[in-house]
């Protein structure tokens, strides 16, 4: 008998070796390698043979293509989550959705489908659980009598074939990870297994008209697990970031064929399962005290203004190096703006441990936070508070400058509606509002606010 001949594959680039090796060494990766079969090459001359066998494609003029859009989306049951995807889901639309364990992604599916179940044909499918755990949470959010078709399968082949052949207008697979076609050999969850079942699934979508919404899982380091052309295939990329154990929770797209990818929708999760949150700004702030280190910043989420409560906590450091500890903001972005309050104010931070949070579990991707973060550490520092009714927003350049925030106007009535009083923030150009008290860098703002 044959030998049987095998190769190993880095689970992240998709680079192949002959033998294993701890570090992948085209991207880096360490212990990323996992043994896979080679299958049998018995079309050497594969290229010289396919010549003549090709079919002429068919061209259109593309005023002759019926647009996408013109055709009738299958609604969420969340106007937020709608506005997301570009006005819904969109029939042949493929979606990958991705968030950590437990933060409420089946939740989430299971509510669409829910909505969607009164005039639309839906088939939900589980690679993970089984027909009676799928069965009890349908219960506890109330689509257990709504028609919804279930089915248990980690077959890619057996799903491609029964999107083809049961014309539901829209499956859900949780998860894509989770499948595995019988042509490769590798187990389910690697790079051939995720890029093959997804691509086989997609075509039948495409083919069949129905739209379909695949779960994804993610790495430690928060990345979607699987080859990056996992996200390049489909046509929305869906992230459903924050605390599993609390705190609002926000989808956001990365990637969106149909729709702009500067939206956002804000949950929070009950009993009954996850809701949209009406005004977040005034749940954030609910339980804030005016103290040293708390800042109120007015950011945004996609298109929505937000006001957050960003704390900051200065300690003297016990040890030779100072730590720097941040929850809802980027660590890197932090190190810079301490390097920029040590080297354009009079702030010494150098033997100091720094700790800041975001609260209400948002992560901020506004660069508009950065004069917010810098104040509340200065505030910590030197043991001062902003007066009562004060927002803050502005982006911190290396010189100290403040710089212009986009969509200044949303965060200023945003302000205006829960009662503040004025904007610490850069100097507006088109508007002549007393509202904002522009300042031109970080040391005026610190000298002129801080009392």
């Amino acid at each position: 008998m044959a030998k049987v001949k095998t190769k190993f594959i880095c689970q992240n680039c998709n680079t192949s070796y002959p033998k294993w090796v701890g570090k992948c060494e085209n991207c880096g990766s360490w212990n990323t390698l996992v043994e896979e079969i080679i299958e049998d090459n018995k079309g050497k001359n594969a290229i010289a043979k396919s010549e003549g066998m090709g079919k002429r494609i068919i061209s259109y003029g593309l005023d002759e293509v019926i647009l996408g859009d013109s055709q009738e989306r299958i609604s969420t049951g969340f106007g937020e989550l709608d506005l997301v995807l570009g006005g819904g889901i969109l029939p042949a639309g493929v979606i990958l959705i991705a968030g950590q364990p437990g933060i409420g992604k089946s939740t989430l599916l299971m509510q669409i489908c829910g909505f969607a179940c009164k005039n639309h044909k839906i088939l939900y499918i589980s690679g993970e659980e089984s027909a009676s755990q799928v069965a009890l949470r349908s219960k506890r959010l109330g689509v257990y009598n709504t028609g919804l078709k279930f089915a248990s399968s980690t077959s890619a082949d057996d799903i491609a074939e029964t999107i083809n052949t049961d014309n539901f207008d829209l499956v859900i697979i949780d998860s894509i990870q989770t499948l595995a076609m019988k042509e490769v050999s590798s187990a389910s969850g690697t790079v051939s297994q995720i890029t093959n079942s997804s691509n086989l699934i997609m075509n039948a979508a495409k083919k069949n008209n129905t739209a379909v919404i695949l779960v994804g899982h993610i790495t430690k380091e928060g990345s979607i697990a699987g080859p990056k052309t996992l996200e390049h295939m489909v046509d929305v990329v869906l992230n459903f970031e924050g605390d599993r154990y609390g705190g609002f929770k926000v989808v956001r797209a990365v990637k969106n064929r149909y729709g702009s990818t500067s939206e956002a929708a804000i949950f929070e999760m009950d009993n009954n399962g996850l809701k949209i949150v009406k005004n977040p700004s005034q749940a954030l702030l609910a339980e804030r005290q005016n103290t040293d280190g708390s800042i109120i910043m007015a950011t945004l989420e996609g298109g929505r203004p937000l006001l957050v409560e960003v704390q900051a906590l200065v300690t003297k450091s016990s040890f030779g190096y100072p730590k720097r500890t941040v929850s809802g903001f980027d660590l890197n972005r932090l190190n810079l703006l301490v390097a920029v309050l040590n080297q354009r104010t009079k702030l010494d931070l150098s033997d100091k441990d720094i700790f800041v949070n975001v609260v209400g579990g948002l992560k901020l991707n506004d660069h508009a936070s950065d004069l917010a973060i810098c104040m509340a550490i200065a505030s910590a520092a030197a043991g001062r508070k902003l007066d009562d009714g004060v927002v803050v927003f502005g982006e911190v350049g290396l010189s100290g400058e403040i710089r212009i925030a986009k969509q200044t106007d949303k965060r200023v009535q945003e302000a205006k509606k829960l009662g503040f009083t004025k904007a610490i923030a850069p100097a507006h150009k088109d508007s002549k509002d007393q509202f904002i008290k522009p300042v031109k860098d970080l040391r005026e703002a610190l000298i002129k606010y801080l009392q």
